[in-house]
């Protein structure tokens, strides 16, 4: 099926620039980005899975536009408050057409009402439930920009469109609150977002180190503000793939188990693998999760002691010991 940004393209509506760079802001997989001069794109984003991909596949990347481009492509995020950010910052940086290419799920359709109210706006192209529209400004969104972080409750900071950035999250906050006295010296925080369960572990004494394991740049930069602690290792990377210089006493975790709309369980699924492979013979695991996702079968596979240790009506918390001796194999 040819995309929305191939038929605006082949169209000519809009016209790109014949020179010049050519910003994508946070491209999923699967985007169709076969339209565009490989060697004119500047990938956008935070996301270190895409990030990584997208470098490999011969795709200059950067986690915030720090050029001035010809044009710019937004691909609409779900959170409302960071598309705007990519609008302002697409402004502020593009001489060019800029196409904001979205889904109606993902608020396509309010995106496309306020950008024309702020700018001569084309109409839309309709296609496989999204839109993409254009438009040439370089003003009018400034107060789209968002604060460097913004502050939330505890004296923690966050920033537009990270997981959790209203509040503290409740089952991460569930699990800080019912971990054991003891967990050992060395420890994993896989997904530690903006910090606030990894900055509840280092109230431990014991604790002598603590990687903070998170793919999105802008949360990572958050957790290093919210945690001065010099036990702390910051690691922006996949955390199913991330590898220790030595096994670890223990893993915690609250993983995600979204990328779109639609839970997927098999996020958590690898990360259940990553902690196995990281933990020393000895090791242990400790998560939380909502009810509903499948997380014990994957356990089970990877550990020799699995057990429920708490939890309420929304989530369960769940501990692992003993991981199999197939399991700590590295992957790759």
């Amino acid at each position: 099926m040819t995309s929305r940004l191939a038929l605006a393209l082949e169209a000519g509506s809009p016209s790109l620039p014949v020179s010049g760079d050519i910003a994508v802001f946070a491209p999923r997989d699967g985007y169709d980005l076969s339209s565009l001069p490989k060697e004119r794109c500047v990938i956008v984003t935070g996301f270190k899975p895409e990030y990584d991909r997208l470098n490999a596949a011969g795709y200059a990347c950067e986690t915030e536009l720090a050029r001035e481009v010809a044009a710019s492509i937004i691909c609409v995020p779900r959170a409302k408050a960071l598309a705007q950010a990519y609008v302002a910052q697409a402004v502020e940086k593009t001489t060019g057409p800029i196409l904001i290419d979205g889904a109606k799920t993902d608020g396509i359709e309010a995106l496309y009402k306020a950008c024309r109210k702020r700018a001569d706006v084309s109409a839309a192209l309709s296609k496989a439930h999204g839109k993409l529209f254009h438009f040439t400004a370089s003003s009018g969104f400034d107060d789209w920009r968002p604060k460097d972080h913004q502050p939330i409750e505890g004296g923690f900071v966050t920033a537009p469109g990270i997981f959790s950035a209203d509040s503290v999250d409740p089952a991460s906050r569930l699990l800080a609150d019912t971990l054991p006295a003891k967990l050992g010296a060395v420890i994993a925080d896989l997904g530690a977002g903006w910090g606030y369960l990894s900055a509840r572990l280092l109230e431990r004494s014991d604790v002598q180190a603590l990687h903070l394991i998170e793919a999105e740049h802008a949360a990572l930069s958050c957790a290093k503000t919210n945690i001065s602690d010099s036990r702390a290792r910051f690691h922006w990377a996949d955390a199913s793939t991330w590898a220790a210089e030595s096994p670890l006493d223990c893993v915690v975790m609250n993983p995600p188990f979204h990328t779109s709309r639609t839970p997927e369980p098999i996020i958590g699924q690898r990360f259940i693998r990553a902690a196995a492979r990281l933990l020393h013979p000895k090791g242990q695991l400790f998560l939380v999760a909502n009810r509903h996702l499948p997380y014990e079968r994957s356990l089970e596979q990877s550990f020799s002691e699995v057990a429920e240790f708490g939890g309420d009506t929304r989530f369960k918390l769940l501990k692992a010991a003993r991981p199999r001796p197939g399991a700590r194999v590295s992957p790759g």
